[in-house]
């Protein structure tokens, strides 16, 4: 009798690499020799541990880039052809493709991911990459495009220009994927970067820097550095010689980076928290809303920023459609993620996991009812597992209506007017996502334009593809990822008018020759 191995077992049969810091091309040991341990969250369990960066370590790898960036004229990596930049993301791409289980197995012991999911994402990045390829040949094309002008003595063109050394700071929740969203593209526009990843989830990305070494990439042209925020985040986004920073995270930490940024009028670009509706009319199929619902917050262990974590439905199929939800939450498979079929797995660490259960504590305290979930499953006694919860009589004054949880919980409140509908989406700080189902398209395009967000998903939630734009507005930051707009977020344009004319300009008298 053949017996298959348990979630656990096969945990223990995935090593985690032991890495450095990759600065210039090498691994390097941190100078302080400081590493930070891995948690498994489903087990809670140490089973690894990854080099701690201190500014010191900062500034070799700011060093680093600035050279790659400008080593030698016609030979550095900004002013390479778009081509020459693009053999290396297509390669990265394949690489990425075939350590696809692999990578899809680390980053699911080290977040929490549901292997599905995580194998998924590894798909979208080598895509990513692949496009940020062809986007950089384009790029070639697009060079010295011409301008029309209004006077014939004159002709003008425009050149795009990567911006310099970038520092892109990433979260733990898309380790990966959040990566190669900046990454990609800036090595495309023909920046040199140094990527730092969240503390709490690096595995994957110091793999990219495995992927980068085997495929020659030239040195310098990424590094990475891990460690913690204050330890090595703070002293990259506030170094005098990163001359962009691409940021996705917390709004706290957002903040403090704008203004270490203003003091040197350094642009940034910010993909921050969010809060986003869902609004359900009354003319939808109940279990395909349902379903829609459940994925647009529960997908990634509902730690997503554009989670549709608001659910604003019609007063008249109220009651029926949180039936059909119930149903729908209660059937996801919650394990470890590395069993087949799981669908929701623990939340990335303890503090997460301590801070989603004080937010249901306290909508109960506020008056709230927790309709489904609320707790640690039955099932599970270790890790940093917490039900998908439904919370319903809810104000619009409540914590758990104003704030982003950041976890597997929906909130949910009831509309009778397309009118109060959108007061309803339009009420919160943020402004990333939102979503509309309805089988009136007249009605999902008029909310559409209503709702104040930088995306709205029609009859579906949480689609994304690297063609197309990816940001939000009010507090949920400003710059768009992805699709040509990620691409320009690492790009200067230069204008070059030239005057053409073999006559004098005329403006002056001219002087007279001396004899």
């Amino acid at each position: 009798m053949e017996l298959t191995p348990s979630a656990s077992e096969t945990a223990m049969a995935i090593p985690i690499p032991s890495r450095q810091l990759y600065i210039d091309g090498e691994w390097r040991e941190p100078l302080k020799r400081k590493r930070i341990p891995i948690i498994n969250p489903s087990t809670e369990e140490i089973i690894g541990d990854i080099p701690a960066a201190t500014a010191e370590d900062v500034e070799l790898a700011v060093d680093s880039a600035r050279r790659a960036f400008s080593r030698n004229k016609g030979r550095d990596w900004a002013s390479a052809s778009g081509a020459y930049r693009a053999k290396y993301l297509r390669a990265i791409a394949t690489k990425v493709l075939e350590r696809k289980s692999q990578l899809a197995k680390l980053e699911a012991l080290d977040c929490g991911k549901p292997l599905d999911e995580a194998a998924w994402d590894m798909d979208d990045v080598a895509a990513c990459f692949e496009y940020y390829a062809g986007l950089a040949e384009d790029l070639d094309a697009k060079q010295k495009a011409p301008i029309s002008l209004p006077m014939e003595t004159f002709k003008c063109h425009i050149l795009k220009e990567p911006l310099g050394v970038v520092a892109l700071i990433t979260p733990w929740n898309y380790p990966f994927l959040m990566a190669t969203w900046k990454v990609a593209p800036a090595l495309a526009a023909g920046c040199t970067a140094i990527l730092k990843p969240s503390e709490l989830a690096s595995v994957t990305c110091l793999e990219l820097a495995d992927i980068c070494k085997e495929v020659g990439l030239p040195a310098g042209v990424l590094n990475i550095v891990t460690g913690l925020g204050v330890e090595s985040g703070a002293p990259l986004a506030s170094h005098p010689h990163v001359d962009k920073i691409a940021f996705t995270g917390s709004n706290l930490t957002g903040s403090r980076i704008m203004a270490s940024a203003a003091q040197m009028v350094k642009p940034v670009s910010m993909e921050l928290g969010g809060k986003s509706p869902i609004v359900v009319f009354e003319d939808v199929n109940l279990d395909k809303a349902a379903e829609w619902t459940t994925f647009g917050c529960f997908w990634t262990n509902g730690q997503i920023c554009s989670a549709t974590s608001r659910l604003i439905v019609h007063e008249r199929i109220a009651a029926k459609f949180l039936e059909k939800l119930i149903d729908w939450t209660r059937n996801i498979k919650i394990s470890d993620p590395l069993e087949e079929g799981c669908r929701l797995g623990p939340v990335v660490s303890k503090g997460q996991y301590e801070k989603i259960n004080k937010f249901i504590q306290t909508a109960k305290s506020e008056g709230a009812t927790v309709l489904c979930g609320g707790g640690r499953p039955q099932h599970l006694k270790k890790g940093f597992f917490i039900q998908p919860t439904i919370i319903t009589d809810v104000d619009t004054s409540m914590q758990i209506w104003r704030e982003e949880v950041f976890g597997p919980v929906l909130c949910v409140k009831t509309f009778s007017s397309e009118d109060e509908a959108i007061e309803l989406a339009n009420d919160t700080q943020f402004g990333l996502g939102a979503a509309v189902i309805s089988n009136d398209l007249d009605r999902c395009e008029r909310v559409s334009k209503a709702i104040r967000s930088g995306m709205v998903w029609v009859n579906c939630s949480q689609p994304c593809f690297c063609q197309a734009p990816w940001g939000g507005i009010k507090q949920s930051g400003f710059g768009r990822e992805l699709g040509e707009w990620g691409l320009e977020n690492y790009l200067s344009v230069k204008q070059v008018t030239q005057y053409i004319s073999n006559e004098p300009w005329g403006w002056y008298v001219v002087p007279k020759s001396k004899l």
